[in-house]
C-alpha cells in the first residue's frame, strides 16, 4: 500500500496471527522498498516483510522468514473516507510466493493438509485480502 500510512518500521515487533507456534515477530526488512539515506523502511497492512521469530517454538526461532502484515494499529484512510485501524499489529508466516506455511498440497496422497499455519485468529484488512488471496481464504473475518 502506497495510499496507506506506514505504521511498522524496521525493528518493530508484531504479534503472530496464525497457528504456527510463533508468538511474535521482529521485522528486519520490507520487501519492495528502495529507500532513502537514514530513512527506516516501513510496512503497512498487506506488505511482505522479512522477519524473525522472537518468542515461540524453538524450531521457528533464529531463522529469517517472509511474513505478511495483516493488521496495523496506525490509522489509514480508505478511498471512501473511513479511517481504519486495528487493535494490534499482526502478521502471518508465508512462503516467498505468499502461500501460508501450513497450506501446502501433499502430492503423494493429494489431500490438503490442515496443519500449523492454516488458521488466522482475528480479522484481517481488506487491503491485505485483495493482495493475498491464500491468506484471505484462511481468515475468519475481513474488514
Amino acid at each position: 500500500g502506497a495510499e496507506e500510512r506506514l505504521g511498522l518500521p524496521v525493528a518493530a515487533t508484531v504479534n503472530c496471527a496464525d497457528n504456527t507456534g510463533a508468538k511474535n515477530r521482529y521485522i528486519i526488512s520490507v520487501k519492495g522498498i528502495k529507500g532513502r539515506l537514514n530513512r527506516l523502511p516501513s510496512a503497512c497492512a498487506g506488505d511482505m516483510v522479512m522477519a524473525t521469530v522472537k518468542k515461540g517454538k524453538p524450531d521457528l526461532r533464529k531463522k529469517v522468514m517472509p511474513a505478511v502484515i495483516v493488521c496495523q494499529r496506525k490509522p489509514w484512510r480508505r478511498k471512501d473516507g473511513v479511517y481504519m485501524y486495528f487493535e494490534d499489529n499482526a502478521g502471518v508466516i508465508v512462503n516467498p510466493k505468499g502461500e501460508m506455511k501450513g497450506l501446502e498440497l501433499n502430492n503423494v496422497l493429494l489431500i490438503l493438509i490442515i496443519a500449523a499455519g492454516s488458521a488466522i485468529t482475528g480479522p484481517i484488512g481488506k487491503e491485505c485480502a485483495d493482495l493475498w488471496p491464500r491468506i484471505a481464504s484462511a481468515a475468519n473475518a475481513i474488514v
